[in-house]
């Protein structure tokens, strides 16, 4: 894929970027590996600070880097705006609650018979970001944030297609007052990728995205023995059963779905609903979807904007067309919009057997696949079969079901009567092929540090030793 902004809306090509040469790729990775020896030595408020003021640019620049953004990717101004709000948050939150995160942890000396034990929390070096392009903003900064505040150096391979969204992140970082190299942004392509992973220099790598990326980082960083953090996708259940607030529980699946205009790896996109309530549901669930308005995102009163790529709609059309073939129905959507860009009706399909690509594949765009079931035995059974296992909801006043479904749904994350979504404060990751380790909150943080175990025992003298953080060499 071309290194380029081309605008989903049109389908007009406004700027393209020729890869970073060899040379300038080592010299990237080379800065990177200067800054992080004088960079870990930094104190925690010193980066707490620069992380405040990254906070503070994005806030004076949300206008121009949410019109950017939405002219990249296609999301609609209101989305953008909003995802640069939690973005600052997220900087923020780690300034303030950073420095407790990276206090050293004790440990019971007289157990271990020493005078002192304790774990230290220290970073491990230059760390590469692969990230995706349907949040460009949040996904890149939801791992810098930590990383940066924990002492450690970042180094972003971004999407091919949000280029200059991708260097206004180093920029951001710069304007922040951060130190030179701390993180850069590297124009390369995928083929490129397995190279910086290689390199000595660089200690782990995190990547959002496909199965197949995350397998072929994770085999590479696997070979040279290096830390990856994996989070690749989704296919969310939302069960609705009987005792839930129908009209809450559909107009929260219609935002669950075509948040970001459908494309979001927690995006709720198969809807199991009690057939005692099916038919309800369904009516309302169609009615809503009927009722966004698709089309220009930059506009106020625009719900939908269209798909990323046009390889991204042609992916949507397959799946409902092999969907349709084999006998699903369309209750509402079902097509492409005409004229220019990559636009496509939010849809909601009933019918659903396993012989059809949208039982077991994750379909990104507007498209819900809805399927009546007789339980929560039998919506957790078919939840479970599926190989993501990212997010998952359920709507229900129960609290037999909500434990079961606690309990017994297979996902990284269980949200009951609310959509997944992403919050500082609560870890973020799934099992099974939606990845593994974890990203924000303190267990973000500690995923990119060596958690060195100090053990100090009694002085030769017999006296006690004082703290070797503060002894004279």
């Amino acid at each position: 894929m071309a290194i380029a902004t081309i605008n989903p809306a049109t389908g007009e090509t406004l700027k393209t970027y020729e890869p970073l040469s060899d040379e300038a790729l080592e010299e990237k990775i080379a800065r990177a590996a200067t800054a992080f020896e004088a960079y870990r030595r930094t104190t925690v408020e010193q980066r707490a600070g620069w992380l405040r003021a990254a906070a503070d640019v994005l806030d004076a620049d949300v206008g121009t880097v949410a019109e950017l953004m939405t002219t990249e990717m296609g999301k609609t101004l209101a989305a953008s705006k909003a995802e640069i709000g939690k973005c600052a948050k997220a900087l923020r939150y780690y300034a303030e609650h950073g420095p407790r995160f990276l206090e050293r942890r004790p440990a019971d000396a007289e157990a271990v018979g020493a005078t002192q034990a304790f774990v230290e929390y220290q970073p491990i070096g230059v760390v590469l970001a692969v990230m995706p392009w349907n949040f460009p903003l949040w996904q890149a900064l939801r791992f810098a944030g930590p990383a940066l505040m924990a002492g450690n150096v970042g180094l972003l391979k971004h999407a091919s297609n949000v280029p200059q969204t991708a260097l206004y992140l180093e920029e951001l970082v710069r304007k922040a007052g951060f130190p030179d190299d701390v993180f850069q942004t590297l124009l390369i392509g995928s083929a490129t990728v397995e190279r910086v992973l290689r390199d000595d220099r660089v200690a782990a790598a995190t990547l959002t995205g496909s199965a197949p990326a995350g397998a072929s980082v994770a085999s590479v960083a696997g070979d040279a023995l290096k830390k990856t953090v994996l989070e690749l996708g989704g296919s969310d259940p939302f069960i609705v059963m009987p005792s839930a607030d129908l009209e809450k529980a559909a107009e929260v699946a219609v935002t669950a779905r075509c948040q970001n205009n459908g494309q979001s790896c927690i995006a709720a996109k198969r809807f199991f609903v009690h057939a005692d309530v099916a038919e309800e549901f369904t009516r309302l669930f169609a009615d809503q979807l009927a009722a966004q308005k698709v089309g220009d995102p930059m506009a106020d009163d625009t719900k939908i904007g269209p798909l990323a790529t046009e390889a991204g709609r042609e992916d949507v059309e397959r799946y409902v067309d092999d969907a349709v073939r084999k006998g699903a129905t369309v209750v509402t959507g079902g097509r492409r919009v005409d004229g220019p860009g990559w636009f496509y009706e939010p849809t909601l399909l009933t019918g659903i057997t396993p012989e059809m690509d949208v039982y077991s594949e994750e379909v990104f765009g507007p498209v819900a696949a809805l399927f009546t079931v007789g339980g929560l035995d039998e919506a957790l059974e078919i939840a479970n079969s599926h190989p993501y296992a990212l997010g998952a909801n359920l709507w229900s006043e129960d609290e037999d079901e909500r434990r079961r479904f606690i309990s017994d749904v297979h996902a990284g994350m269980a949200f009951i009567n609310g959509m997944v979504t992403s919050y500082p404060e609560l870890p973020f990751g799934g099992i099974k092929q939606s990845g593994y380790g974890r990203e924000l909150t303190d267990l973000g943080m500690h995923e990119f540090m060596n958690a060195k175990t100090v053990w100090v025992g009694p002085s030769s003298s017999g006296q006690r030793g004082g703290d070797p953080a503060t002894a004279s060499e």
